[in-house]
């Protein structure tokens, strides 16, 4: 079942925090209900969009169970795990016992990470998880195509979330490696069409947080060959995607946040080393393609 969800789109969720800087996952209900409703495929806990590396472990843990909870069987749930690999397999660990079906495995960020020892860590985190199926979260495609089919040929693996923006890499890393193994577009709406036309399958989303209904349709062009509708919607949520590359990808979270606040769906803001707020001009843009777009109330500009 994970196999095949993970064709469509993995929405990965905002982690919503309170006034205190407390996590306050309650917030996080109408966005998941609306995102499910519109045809979400697979929702994402402890990805990049929900802040992983500025969670405490036990934060991450929480979230796992939170949103476990409120997705209440509607959908297949992946747990983002990784930093030490004590913490991942606690975290896998978490992620089996709350119901999790599939775990998202960041890719370890140590400035020592051998290839090697990455196929040992993974190998520690597909023990803990015990029959969980991994997705590898790959943002560096660096250690070349034999390593990354070394990885995928680690016993419970069954997907890769490609976020490098390399379509000839994974045309290779595809080729070398099992398969049975689901290759998904890690880099959200815009690089879909390239990393379909190798033979990606579905893709990672933040702008379903916001705007679910546009995620499904780009979706639905791509399943069904129209690269022209495609490009056509993603030019639409250009402004989106422009705000959260910006600052080195430092709004990337904050430019979601921000909107979700803009619509009514305040999840706080982002933590630091993460931008906030949205500078003047950046707030002005993002609130500009909310309102191109029907999606901010009457009055928020």
């Amino acid at each position: 079942m994970l196999r095949e969800k993970l064709t469509g789109i993995s929405g990965i969720l905002v982690t919503p925090f309170d006034e205190d800087d407390r996590i306050a996952p309650n917030r996080l209900r109408p966005i998941i209900d609306r995102a499910l409703k519109a045809g979400m495929h697979i929702p994402v806990v402890n990805g990049n969009t929900g802040e992983f590396y500025g969670l405490t472990m036990d934060e991450a843990e929480t979230m796992i169970g939170a949103v476990t909870e409120m997705v209440a069987g509607r959908a297949p749930v992946l747990a983002g795990v990784g930093r030490s690999v004590g913490d991942a397999c606690r975290l896998a660990r978490a992620a089996r016992a709350a119901g999790a079906a599939g775990l998202m495995v960041h890719q370890p960020p140590d400035p020592f990470a051998a290839p090697r020892g990455v196929k040992t860590y993974l190998s520690r985190v597909a023990e803990a998880a015990d029959g969980l199926p991994l997705v590898l979260y790959l943002r560096n495609d660096a250690m070349g195509t034999k390593a990354i089919a070394d990885l995928c040929s680690v016993p419970g693996v069954a997907g890769v979330k490609w976020a490098t923006p390399n379509p000839l890499r994974l045309a290779e890393a595809m080729a070398a490696s099992d398969p049975d193994i689901v290759w998904v577009g890690g880099l959200a709406e815009v690089w879909a069409p390239a990393l379909y036309a190798v033979g990606a399958r579905g893709f990672t989303s933040g702008l379903i947080n916001i705007w679910p209904e546009r995620s499904m349709a780009i979706h639905a062009a791509l399943e069904g060959g129209d690269y022209a509708r495609a490009r056509e919607l993603i030019a639409a949520m250009a402004p989106f995607e422009e705000v959260r590359a910006e600052e080195m990808n430092g709004t990337n979270v904050t430019g979601v946040k921000a909107a979700l606040a803009a619509v009514g769906n305040d999840c706080g803001p982002t933590r630091a080393p993460s931008a906030w707020p949205l500078t003047q001009t950046q707030d002005a843009r993002m609130r500009a393609f909310l309102h191109d777009n029907g999606l901010a109330p009457k009055g928020t500009a």
